[in-house]
């Protein structure tokens, strides 16, 4: 296996900042893309259950539907090299179809299934209690989906790409827009959060980042 430095991965997070302006003329490979998203299809996710779907929104017209109720990319709407809409799965239960047919295909048994279940039952009631209500449920499954944001991003960087995480739009606008343009099945998942991927058009002025002491204790 490939050893990176470990001055190389700092660098890389030092380079990535929120872009706000790309340079249109600079355009990511497919190749450089597809390496991106199979980052976020490798990225670890609570219990497995892999919540997400990323959709690669790259047309035109359902960008400019868009563009008025997302004002954290407006700006760059019309520069940015590509668009990643990132959904989380809605009734993602211990008991939902989603989990026992994410579960078959690991080849349990069926004894195996049932203490599983079992097992995430628990877990989902009493541990971390998302059962509560369906917007607890989907908030969860957003946590896993800002995991896989963080590598899509941080993998970027380190190929000198460019990205900014987007949370300024109507959410119930978006939704309501891209499931009437048939992007998803608005009963099944829901906008987690964008993000937008490109190359820089002018250097980005760092921002001030808390020391560690500041957030960092060590317990022994």
């Amino acid at each position: 296996m490939m050893t990176i430095s470990k001055q190389d991965v700092l660098e890389a997070f030092k380079f990535r900042s929120a872009c706000r302006y790309y340079d249109p003329a600079k355009k990511i490979s497919k190749e450089d893309m597809d390496y991106i998203l199979e980052l976020a299809r490798l990225s670890p996710s609570s219990v497995g259950s892999e919540p997400w779907k990323f959709v690669v929104l790259q047309n035109p017209v359902i960008r400019e539907k868009i563009k008025p109720v997302t004002w954290g990319i407006k700006h760059p709407m019309d520069e940015m090299s590509h668009l990643v809409v990132i959904l989380a799965k809605k009734n993602a239960r211990y008991d939902s179809d989603f989990f026992r047919t994410s579960l078959e295909k690991r080849g349990l048994t069926p004894e195996q299934m049932e203490a599983t279940l079992a097992r995430y039952k628990s877990f989902q009631t009493d541990d971390i209690k998302v059962l509560e209500s369906d917007r607890a449920l989907f908030d969860w499954c957003s946590k896993q989906t800002y995991i896989a944001l963080a590598n899509m991003m941080t993998g970027a960087a380190m190929i000198g790409i460019d990205s900014c995480p987007i949370e300024g739009f109507n959410y119930a606008e978006v939704n309501r827009i891209l499931a009437e343009e048939g992007l998803f099945d608005a009963d099944e998942y829901g906008v987690s959060c964008m993000v937008t991927f490109g190359y820089r058009a002018k250097e980005i002025t760092k921002k001030y980042r808390k020391p560690a002491e500041d957030v960092i204790e060590w317990i022994e």
